[in-house]
């Protein structure tokens, strides 16, 4: 798909990797709308990209929905949509407590594998309706996944599930809706740089760079934006799911 003046709808997209493909899609001429619960920040990029910010919680089918209908006032029916919302904090099942909060569980389920199925759902509805180009091409979905969906590590049990449930809805999902020339794909990153990674000391961001086999460091947020453009303009890739992680194999710790 040419990405120039398709409209692209990035959630999570006022830090990290959202903000990182936000700005590369609206660099290459996509018409950008970032949704994410950070207002303040959204609009600072939305500014910057000349895009457009849109509160929306995806966890909740009615914020969500509103985001659409006003991203769709603005540029019209989306054709790109990519899932970078998501939250990654940690937990044992049974820690120094007892077992884990039950609605712990739920509430990373509900931000990384429910979100982005109802972001999904509604882009798919969206897409629909676009003209098709030559190759009866509609739209494209990508999601976020995770090495941990493949390798999670302790303390990482509700994350690498809801990691999991990403990689396990692409295909059927890019089954299902090929009918109606709409691509759905996901990325699997291993250690980048995020505001989560930043948040720790300089020592510890040294120290899982070094068990990378190679490059040993950190991916950068613009790598994985380059991954995203390339599956929104390569009309073969379809239904799978993409590490770009420096050949990382995480241990169980």
């Amino acid at each position: 798909m040419n990405i120039t003046n398709v409209p692209a709808i990035v959630t999570g997209g006022a830090s990290g990797l959202g903000e990182a493909t936000a700005r590369l899609l609206a660099k290459h001429g996509a018409k950008v709308a970032i949704f994410d619960v950070q207002e303040d920040k959204a609009k600072q990029v939305a500014a910057d990209i000349n895009g457009i910010a849109i509160s929306c919680d995806v966890t909740n089918a009615e914020s969500a929905t509103n985001a659409f209908a006003a991203a769709k006032e603005a540029h019209g029916p989306c054709g790109i949509a990519i899932n970078c919302a998501g939250i990654g904090t940690p937990a044992k099942i049974l820690g120094r407590e007892g077992p884990m909060d039950l609605a712990f569980f739920n509430k990373v389920i509900n931000v990384n594998l429910c979100g982005s199925f109802n972001i999904m759902r509604l882009a798919a509805d969206d897409m629909q309706n676009r003209e098709p180009n030559e190759d009866g091409e509609r739209g494209v979905i990508i999601s976020t996944a995770s090495v941990a969906a493949f390798e999670g590590q302790i303390g990482q049990a509700a994350y690498s599930a809801s990691k999991g449930g990403i990689v396990g809805l692409t295909l059927p999902a890019a089954r299902e809706l090929a009918r109606y020339g709409i691509r759905v794909l996901a990325i699997a990153p291993g250690l980048f740089m995020t505001p989560m990674m930043e948040s720790l000391p300089e020592a510890a961001q040294e120290s899982l760079a070094a068990t990378l086999p190679f490059p040993k460091r950190l991916g950068k947020p613009s790598e994985y934006a380059r991954i995203v453009k390339e599956m929104v303009e390569n009309p073969v890739l379809n239904g799978e799911v993409i590490r770009i992680d420096s050949a990382l194999r995480m241990a169980p710790k």
